[in-house]
């Protein structure tokens, strides 16, 4: 039976929103507007990355790792498991108890010798993790290559993991509004929250997003580029403003573009140069809405230190006294 069909926490949910009470992965909580955000951009190793960064410190993690499929020089590695076995043992590491990382692949392994997919890391966090998959989210998308033997491919999955059951999802971020005639039609059921239909309804574990055509022009020059709007809709929702947001497979720069635009810290980094390129084309399209939700002002580093807030957890410890 799917767990989703067992209701009773639905329902516990249901009336803590009618009591206008928040779950408890919220208190505690250090959320915050900023008036100005903090990014580096690295050209490094993934695990070189992640060993700089002190335990428990992020927020979320987003990923679109390589397969070893043989894309270019940097989807090539002799001991893929072991590889992908040690960047997740230290993202796990990283991830703050809140925390959340979402994996972009698909489920298409053919027998590429040496090669992998989101399956080999799921199976592998089901053996060496005590993380929790949340949702396996996928991404329908209605442009793509035809095929011949075997059927066209129209989605990629992202799988969600949890550091704890106290992870931090925030739904309302992301409802999607619904019309009026279907206000009107679900006002009249007595059943329903009023203050739910006026949110909108959740979108689901299928998004409906087209891929990035070759033309678009949110294209940067990297071949596997990410759209904005599911990387929004993965930052919205699993993290908050003022967090940090990490993304050590950055290749095309979206992950802090949307950091920026969402008021969120972030450390991306990529073991290819271009991503320094891709990362400052990202940053001169950001457009500054006016209105009451204004981008809060940024700063770019191409190097770490431990001015960067994701240090301030570790500094918190130390002014406390409970160092070592």
């Amino acid at each position: 039976m799917n767990r989703s069909h067992r209701n009773s926490g639905y329902r516990a949910l249901n009336a803590m929103s009618r009591d206008r009470k928040t779950h408890s992965s919220n208190h505690g909580l250090h959320v915050e507007s900023l008036c100005k955000t903090r990014h580096a951009a690295l050209v490094t190793d993934c695990c070189d990355l992640l060993a700089k960064l002190p335990d428990r410190s992020v927020q979320l993690i987003v990923c679109d790792p390589p397969y070893n499929i043989m894309l270019a020089d940097w989807d090539r590695h002799d001991d893929y498991p072991g590889w992908a076995g040690a960047w997740l043992r230290e993202a796990e590491r990283v991830l703050s108890p809140t925390g959340n990382i979402a994996i972009f692949g698909g489920l298409q392994y053919q027998g590429e010798a040496g090669g992998g997919d989101l399956l080999s890391l799921i199976q592998h966090l089901r053996h060496t993790s005590d993380m929790l998959l949340a949702n396996l989210i996928v991404w329908n998308y209605p442009n793509g290559m035809s095929a011949r033997r075997f059927f066209a491919n129209r989605h990629e999955e992202i799988a969600w993991f949890a550091k704890t059951r106290k992870y931090y999802f925030d739904l309302d971020s992301v409802r999607e509004p619904y019309d009026e005639q279907t206000k009107g039609v679900y006002r009249k059921d007595k059943r329903l929250n009023p203050d739910t239909i006026e949110k909108g309804r959740n979108p689901t574990n299928v998004w409906r997003m087209g891929r990035l055509n070759g033309n678009s022009p949110e294209r940067v020059g990297h071949p596997t580029q990410k759209p904005r709007a599911i990387i929004r809709r993965l930052m919205r929702s699993l993290s908050f403003p003022g967090s940090t947001v990490v993304d050590f497979f950055g290749g095309s720069g979206v992950t802090t573009r949307v950091a920026v635009e969402e008021g969120r810290h972030s450390v991306c980094g990529d073991t290819d140069r271009s991503f320094l390129r891709h990362v400052a084309k990202q940053l001169k399209m950001i457009d500054r809405p006016d209105g009451p939700d204004p981008i809060p002002e940024f700063e770019l580093s191409e190097r770490l230190d431990e001015t960067h807030p994701v240090f301030e957890s570790t500094r918190s410890v130390m002014s406390n006294g409970t160092g070592p």
